[in-house]
C-alpha cells in the first residue's frame, strides 16, 4: 500500500528533473466560485501535464537490463508524453500506444520526443489491449498511466508541493480518470493534514469511478472534451487509496468544462485542456460544496487541439452573449439592409455574418428575412440591441 514515505522518496527522485509549478491563488475566480481558489499549474510542466511526475518516478528506477530493453505505454496523450520524454531524457527505447481519437497535438509531441507511436483502437481498453500484447511480444516493460505504485508515488508530489506552498489548505479538488493522480495526491494530503477534505472530479459522460464508489449505475458516453479522463475502468491498484483518503465526487458536465476553460484562458491567461479544467468546472456547478473554503485546485494538463480550442472559445462567447444571431424582418427593397446594419453599428455591436432567406420563409414574396450573426458586449448589450432595432419598426427574434 503506498505511504507518504514512498511519495516522499519519489519527490527526492524527480527533484531537479520536473518542474516544481506555482500553486497561487486567483482572486477572480474566488469571486466567481465563493471559495478561495489556488491553482495548481501543471499545465507548465515540460510536457503541460502533471503526468511527467509518475513517469519520470518510474522510469528511474528501472534495472540497467530494464532500460536496455525499452518500455512500452498507452495513453490518450498526456501520459504519452511524459514517458517520451523523460525515456528520451534517459537514453531508453520507448513506444507509445495511442487511441485513434488522440487529439493530433498530442501525437505530433510524443513523436517529437522520439518515441514510436503506434495508434490503434476506438477506446483506451482496445489502446490498452494492443499495448500489453506488444510488451510481451518484444519483452519491454510495460509503463502503466495510473495503475502502479511508482506511477501513483510520483503524481502524489504535486500535493506535497501544494500544501507546502499553501499550508492551510480546506481541501484539493482533483480531476479522475484511471485514479493515478488522486490516489496519490489524496494519500499524501491526509497524511500530511488529516482534516483535509479531497474531492474527486469526472466528466458524467465517463463516470467510472463514481459508479464504483458511490454504487450508481450511470450510464457510460462515448467521447468527451475532457478525452485526459476517459477512462472506462479505475486501477484497481488506486481504488482502496482512494476509498481511504477521498471524501467526494462530483460531476460535470461538457458545457461546464467549455466553461472552465474559456475562464481559465480569458481570466489566468493560461491554457488548459478539458481535464485541465474539469476541477474548475466542478466548482462552478457545485458552488455550495466548498463554499468560503480554501480550496486547491489542479490544472493537471494543457494540450488542447487548436481547432477544438477554436470550437470552444466560440461556443463559449455564445453562452456568454457576446456571439448572438438575430432574423430581422422587412421589406425587400433597396437600403434596407443599409439601414439594418447602420442600426447595429450605433448600438455598438459588429456584425460577423449576414444571410438573406428569401426562399425559406412564410413571409410575403415581397418580405426578407435576414440572418445576422453579431458581436456584442454581453446579454445586457443584445437584449438593448434588439430594444433599438424593434423600436426602429423592425421584427426581430433571437435564435438560440
Amino acid at each position: 500500500m503506498l505511504t507518504l514515505a514512498d511519495i516522499q522518496q519519489a519527490a527526492a527522485r524527480v527533484r531537479g528533473q520536473v518542474l516544481e509549478p506555482p500553486c497561487v491563488e486567483s482572486r477572480t475566480l474566488s469571486e466567481l466560485t465563493g471559495a478561495q481558489v489556488f491553482l495548481k499549474f501543471e499545465n507548465l510542466q515540460f510536457t503541460a501535464s502533471f503526468k511527467e511526475r509518475g513517469a519520470c518516478n518510474k522510469l528511474v528506477q528501472l534495472t540497467p537490463d530494464e532500460r536496455a530493453r525499452g518500455v512500452i505505454a498507452m495513453s490518450a496523450g498526456n501520459h504519452a508524453q511524459g514517458v517520451a520524454y523523460h525515456a528520451q531524457r534517459l537514453g531508453i527505447p520507448a513506444t507509445i500506444v495511442m487511441p485513434s481519437f488522440t487529439p493530433g497535438v498530442k501525437v505530433a509531441r510524443t513523436r517529437g520526443f522520439g518515441a514510436q507511436v503506434i495508434l490503434h483502437g476506438a477506446t483506451l481498453e482496445a489502446a490498452y489491449t494492443h499495448a500489453r500484447q506488444l510488451a510481451d511480444e518484444k519483452n519491454l516493460v510495460f509503463v502503466h498511466p495510473y495503475n502502479d505504485a511508482a506511477i501513483m508515488a510520483g503524481q502524489g508530489t504535486a500535493a506535497l508541493e501544494m500544501l507546502a506552498q499553501q499550508p492551510g489548505l480546506d481541501a484539493l479538488v482533483v480531476p479522475v480518470g484511471g485514479g493515478g493522480l488522486i490516489a496519490g495526491m489524496a494519500t499524501a494530503a491526509k497524511a500530511i493534514q488529516p482534516g483535509i477534505t479531497v474531492v474527486g472530479v469526472q466528466t458524467r459522460r465517463f463516470p467510472a469511478m463514481v459508479n464504483l464508489m458511490q454504487g450508481t449505475q450511470l450510464e457510460q458516453g462515448v467521447s468527451t472534451i475532457a478525452e485526459g479522463i476517459a477512462v472506462g475502468a479505475p486501477g484497481p491498484e488506486c481504488v482502496e487509496l482512494i476509498r481511504r483518503n477521498v471524501d467526494d465526487f462530483l460531476l460535470v458536465d461538457e458545457g461546464d468544462i467549455e466553461q472552465a476553460i474559456v475562464l481559465l484562458l480569458e481570466i489566468e491567461k493560461t491554457l488548459v485542456e478539458g481535464a485541465g479544467a474539469a476541477a474548475l468546472a466542478a466548482l462552478l456547478r457545485h458552488r455550495e460544496r466548498l463554499a468560503g473554503k480554501k480550496v486547491g485546485m489542479v490544472l493537471s494538463g494543457g494540450n488542447i487541439d487548436p481547432m477544438l480550442l477554436a470550437a470552444i472559445i466560440e461556443r463559449g462567447m455564445v453562452r456568454s452573449g457576446r456571439l448572438v444571431r438575430i432574423v430581422v424582418s422587412t421589406r425587400d427593397v433597396p437600403g434596407s439592409l443599409a439601414r439594418i446594419t447602420a442600426l447595429v453599428a450605433d448600438c455598438g455591436a459588429n456584425v460577423d455574418e449576414v444571410h438573406h432567406q428569401r426562399a425559406f420563409t412564410l413571409l410575403a414574396a415581397q418580405n426578407v428575412e435576414i440572418e445576422m450573426v453579431l458581436q456584442t458586449r454581453g446579454h445586457e448589450h443584445v437584449t438593448e440591441l434588439i430594444e433599438r432595432l424593434r423600436g426602429a419598426g423592425l421584427e426581430v427574434r433571437l435564435v438560440q
